[in-house]
């Protein structure tokens, strides 16, 4: 699918911290990025970001965004910024680990820890570039052909799955078992091959995991096996499968994408 002017320009970004140099440093960073991001604008506290984004709007693609800052922190100016229209995409830039739960929940992008590396600065903005809007689809998904079919070796024999019916893969040990609604298959492909192959049409929820994101049908909080607290994802098939924190953001949005959901 054609993308749209959107996914052709530099991402633009508005960079929040209460600390110059650190504004400073971070825009020094996406500078020397192989995709930079053009930061339009900055600010040293939510008061002054609200005003920014609201006097602009939609003329961001990402908000970089301190949480620890004097007066409203980055949590509630993130629950501020989801309210508006178009809402940007909120990337969280702080030294602290202990939001990243709260941050997720309220939708982030992604949650960068300081002193951030280039390399992690460079996948943050390219899952951001990811979910800009596409002609004729939902904000950041393209459109996946319905006719597209995975190659797939069972007996010997080279079997066509069509894509459309394909609910989760998950690997194990030295292999990947791919599932439908009535059929498993085992492939040698890696996950990683396997994600670049099916594109948009999957996301991945776990380091062992892809999912359909025609198959999300809920999200839930559950206990792992260590007694702490997590996320499992419910496909088409009824299977359950866990879900990584960072994950969570990409979870809820194929949710909302899904046919019949409110």
């Amino acid at each position: 699918m054609t993308a749209t002017a959107a996914q052709n320009r530099p991402l633009r970004a508005l960079v929040v911290d209460d600390e110059p140099l650190a504004r400073q440093r971070l825009v020094h960073l996406l500078s020397r990025l192989d995709e930079p991001v053009c930061v339009l604008g900055e600010a040293g506290d939510a008061g002054a970001a609200l005003a920014w984004l609201e006097a602009r709007p939609g003329q961001v693609d990402v908000v970089l965004l301190d949480i620890q800052m004097p007066g409203p922190d980055g949590l509630r100016l993130a629950d501020k910024i989801r309210a508006l229209a178009p809402a940007p995409q909120v990337v969280f830039v702080t030294a602290h680990t202990e939001h990243a739960l709260k941050a997720f929940e309220l939708e982030a992008s992604d949650y960068l820890t300081k002193p951030v590396r280039l390399e992690r600065l460079a996948q943050a903005m390219a899952r951001c570039r990811k979910r800009l809007p596409v002609a004729g689809g939902p904000a950041g998904v393209a459109a996946p052909d319905p006719s597209a079919v995975l190659l797939v070796q069972e007996r010997g024999r080279l079997v066509k799955v069509p894509v459309s019916e394909i609910m989760y893969l998950k690997a194990e040990l030295k292999y990947v078992t791919l599932r439908t609604a009535s059929h498993s298959y085992v492939l040698d492909d890696s996950l990683t091959d396997l994600e670049e192959r099916l594109g948009v049409s999957v996301i991945r929820v776990h380091r062992n995991a892809l999912v359909a994101r025609a198959a999300v049908r809920r999200l839930e909080r559950r206990d792992d096996p260590d007694g702490g607290e997590g996320w499992a994802v419910q496909v088409g098939s009824g299977d359950w499968l866990t879900v990584s924190r960072r994950q969570v953001p990409a979870v809820k949005e194929a949710l909302t994408e899904s046919p019949g959901h409110p």
